[in-house]
């Protein structure tokens, strides 16, 4: 529901394909009357990876970048300024390693669909991965790879400071 909304747009200036729901209840409504309860989990082959791949970067970097700070004495260990500074590596590496699954999910959700709920561009994860690398390159999987890091950077920062911090006690 939410991709379908973000994606949608005037006529003018739409790229892609649009869905044209009116409200969130409708885009409920629209699409579980069309596909069924599963529609609303169309894409989820896509999201699953990406949040699994996402927390594994940001949990095997941050105490790692955070010691490495502090080893090369440019934050005092246990420092504040040491797990902000860990937090901020492991945001980078958070938004490296998510952007790819976020491309794919966002294609496998927002791609039209025939009637029975196929997708009418990629039959799966895979096949996105490999359309997406043989069409557009490489690259193509990093679209966004900005947007993603204004999003994820912060939140991976804070995550982790208040995690230090509730660890301490």
């Amino acid at each position: 529901v939410k991709t379908h909304l973000q994606a949608q747009t005037l006529a003018a200036v739409a790229v892609g394909h649009q869905h044209n729901h009116e409200s969130i209840s409708g885009a409920f409504e629209s699409i579980y009357k069309q596909h069924g309860v599963a529609g609303l989990w169309r894409g989820v082959t896509g999201a699953v990876p990406r949040v699994a791949v996402g927390s594994a970067a940001q949990l095997a970097t941050f105490t790692s970048a955070k010691d490495w700070v502090c080893e090369r004495q440019w934050f005092g260990e246990g420092s504040w300024a040491a797990v902000l500074a860990g937090g901020m590596v492991s945001g980078v590496a958070v938004a490296v390693t998510m952007t790819p699954f976020d491309v794919v999910s966002t294609r496998l959700y927002n791609q039209p669909v025939d009637a029975d709920g196929t997708g009418k561009l990629y039959r799966g994860f895979l096949d996105c991965i490999l359309q997406i690398s043989s069409k557009e390159g490489l690259l193509g999987l990093y679209k966004g790879i900005g947007a993603v890091y204004l999003r994820l950077g912060p939140h991976t920062v804070l995550s982790l400071f208040f995690w230090d911090e509730l660890r301490k006690m």
